[in-house]
């Protein structure tokens, strides 16, 4: 059974020029993390380093959404996109999130590099609602991988339906 997460609904909100930079290995563990991405995750540094980016992960992110991060990062492929993240005592921050691989001398991807800042309000306003979608076509599902499978197809029939790809979508909002 999955552990309840407590959410405290309450918003952290950035300021205009704070950048939350972090890194991770090929597994998704932070192996770096600014004192940005510490102070609105309410972590200190010592409790981030190995653990997994997921200890972020709100419930209210639809989980298509990071089957299209990984599959572009592996790929190495940059990507752009808003996420919602919980925080340590359950507060929640918004953030337009850009993940690049890190590559070594060779060309290998290493790990990864993500800075994030602070969205507009009409972005958040936006995605909300196709994450709302998003969201109801993965608890209408009687498991979780079918979910997964409905979240995505229906994200991928809506970014065909407005002629767009998905960094198209997230960036003219």
């Amino acid at each position: 059974m999955a552990k309840e997460l407590y959410l405290s609904g309450k918003e952290r909100v950035m300021t205009d020029d704070e950048i939350i930079v972090s890194k991770t290995n090929l597994k998704g563990h932070i192996t770096y993390g600014n004192d940005v991405f510490c102070n609105i995750a309410d972590y200190s540094t010592k409790e981030i380093i190995g653990a997994p980016h997921s200890i972020l992960r709100h419930p209210e992110m639809p989980r298509c959404v990071f089957k299209l991060f990984w599959e572009r990062i592996e790929s190495g492929r940059e990507i752009f996109a808003y996420v919602v993240n919980r925080g340590k005592e359950g507060d929640h921050y918004w953030v337009l999130a850009h993940v690049t691989p890190s590559f070594d001398a060779n060309g290998k991807i290493t790990g990864y590099h993500s800075n994030r800042r602070k969205p507009t309000d009409a972005a958040v306003k936006a995605i909300k609602a196709l994450y709302a979608t998003l969201l109801a076509e993965e608890r209408k599902a009687s498991d979780r991988k079918t979910g997964l499978q409905n979240s995505d197809q229906r994200l991928h029939a809506i970014l065909q339906e407005k002629g767009v790809d998905y960094d198209e979508f997230v960036l003219a909002l």
